[in-house]
């Protein structure tokens, strides 16, 4: 990988919804043409990483064939109280997305804080999501990322001693391309392919170090 940052690009839902969305969800939906613009602007990018989050329908029937189009790849983060629901992934779903060579990650069981959960509520997230999710795809599933962006010191301590390897956060900086926990950027409605191009550039042009204060601030709490 050419320089020493990286740039975690995250969607979450491309096109129309087809299942009820929760508060504030509607947010995070992009309109295929945004989409596309995206992809074309990060091929032949190797400081770029992709990846979708709650495992919406839309990932597969709008999602990967962008990606294939353009030789590109993403790491898919699943919710597995929602495989097979409407408007979500389902098992076939995942497995054609395993089969296509992308990469499957774990974002819960519930898309609910693992910063507010008890201690039963954060094993069901953390390990039987992982479990299941890997059942689906027949293989192991050992990166995570965290609802809502919602973080602290028990959870990341949790997820250390379960062996996830990578941890993908929502917190709007550039990363290590080697470093544990990943922060990303996720994709607004209101974002297009000129935003994106202007986040891309040099990361003297982020605010880096106030982003790094926070990511900080949220691991100690």
């Amino acid at each position: 990988m050419s320089g020493r940052v990286l740039y975690n690009l995250c969607f979450h839902g491309i096109g129309t919804p087809e299942r009820p969305l929760e508060p504030g969800e509607a947010d995070y939906w992009i309109t295929p043409r945004t989409y596309a613009d995206v992809l074309d602007l990060v091929v032949g990018r190797d400081d770029v990483r992709l990846s979708f989050d709650d495992g919406n329908r839309s990932d597969v029937a709008i999602g990967l064939p962008g990606l294939l189009e353009r030789g590109l790849s993403a790491e898919f983060f699943v919710l597995a109280g929602r495989i097979d629901e409407p408007g979500s992934l389902s098992a076939a779903d995942m497995r054609a997305l395993a089969a296509a060579g992308m990469r499957i990650g774990s974002h819960g069981w519930d898309h609910v804080s693992w910063r507010d959960a008890t201690d039963a509520g954060l094993e069901d997230e953390l390990v039987a999501a992982r479990r299941a999710i890997g059942e689906v795809v027949d293989r192991p599933v050992d990166t995570a990322a965290c609802p809502l962006g919602l973080y602290d010191r028990r959870v990341l301590g949790a997820l250390r001693r379960l062996g996830y390897t990578r941890v993908m956060t929502s917190d709007r900086a550039v990363a290590r391309p080697d470093a544990w926990m990943q922060p990303r950027f996720s994709l607004r409605a209101g974002d297009d392919a000129a935003y994106v191009a202007e986040l891309l550039r040099p990361p003297g042009r982020i605010p880096t170090w106030s982003a790094n204060s926070r990511i900080l601030a949220k691991s100690l709490r």
